[in-house]
């Protein structure tokens, strides 16, 4: 015979005949409105590239390898709601529009696709770039639909999503692997394979200020939320953050953030801010999601979990967790204690 006991009981405080009641653990306190504190997310056939929370935090997309985006809500259960097709080669990079409705891809198949999210179907598709396209932002501020986007071809292309074709070029003297949009949509940032960081006017399509320091490629930048500063990850084994404010003296290099690695296989590993600047992260080829207190520059969290290189990390900007994608397929989404 088998017998089931009841939950442990606790004497209430006071006489010693005073009534018993049953013992309760306090609950759980969760951070977030995930289901769970950590979610695993699966459905991609490829190597996970490229993540992106839209700026309201309901929505995810992921880009990967087998050549689609996938769209996530990004609450409960992390719902896959919606699948984007139409590039024939790997999805490298993405970004969504300021409204939350579109999504921008770029692509090794040297094109660029912009995607309504709602529906899933491609809008349009951007030729000019002759060599592979590395990666794309989008402007935050912007009502328009404005893209900037970096390749291989020595180019970084600018993009109105109402024109046809792009609506300027910076010429570079060596390909462009990482690129980035200021707020006040008039500067883009660029880096490459010549280890600098490049500063340009898209008005007059000029350079404006170089930022030297890395020693190997630069594989993303990522602007701080306030547009004061960014983040650039490189094969140096490094990321670090730059004063991009105008009229600074001295050096603009201001914290090296130690931890993260790349492997031989040269990936275009990311890096990111939370929403409120004080922490930093990036990919890294250990399988780790690294995260570091952006004012210390002392590493806060060492997240275990994938079995491949993981190549992007975002934050939520409205909660406090962390969404990673990782070359073993998978993506994990997770609260920060």
């Amino acid at each position: 015979m088998t017998i089931m006991e009841g939950p442990p009981t606790k004497r209430l405080r006071g006489d010693e005949g005073a009534a018993m009641v049953p013992y309760q653990e306090a609950p759980e306190l969760r951070t977030s409105s995930l289901d769970q504190p950590t979610m695993k997310l699966t459905g991609h056939k490829g190597s996970v590239y490229a993540l992106e929370y839209d700026q309201s935090g309901e929505n995810l997309v992921s880009g990967s390898f087998d050549m689609t985006c996938l769209l996530w809500n990004a609450a409960g259960s992390c719902d896959n709601y919606n699948v984007l097709e139409g590039h024939k080669n790997a999805i490298l990079d993405l970004c969504w529009s300021s409204d939350s409705e579109f999504v921008a891809t770029a692509s090794a198949d040297k094109t660029i696709c912009f995607f309504n999210a709602n529906t899933g179907t491609r809008v349009k598709r951007y030729q000019g770039h002759t060599g592979i396209v590395n990666a794309i932002d989008s402007s935050k501020t912007s009502t328009n639909p404005l893209l900037v986007s970096a390749s291989d071809d020595c180019t970084a292309k600018l993009w109105d999503a109402r024109v046809r074709g792009p609506t300027g070029s910076l010429e570079n003297d060596f390909q462009v692997t990482a690129i980035a949009f200021a707020d006040d949509t008039h500067t883009v940032y660029t880096g490459g394979i010549d280890n600098g960081i490049t500063a340009w006017d898209t008005r007059k399509l000029q350079r404006t200020f170089t930022m030297k320091g890395h020693t190997d490629t630069i594989t993303c930048l990522s602007l701080h939320p306030r547009g004061t500063s960014i983040l650039s990850n490189s094969m140096d084994g490094t990321i670090r953050s730059w004063d991009v404010r105008p009229f600074v003296t001295g050096k603009r290099f201001q914290k090296q953030f130690i931890g993260a690695k790349h492997n031989a296989e040269k990936g275009l590993l990311k890096c990111a801010w939370s929403a409120d600047g004080k922490m930093v992260t990036g990919g890294s080829s250990d399988r780790m999601v690294h995260i570091w207190d952006e004012f210390t520059s002392e590493e806060l969290y060492l997240l275990p979990g994938h079995t491949g290189c993981v190549n992007t990390v975002v934050f939520h900007p409205k909660e406090n967790i962390i969404a990673s994608g990782a070359s073993d397929k998978c993506i994990y989404v997770g609260e920060l204690g």
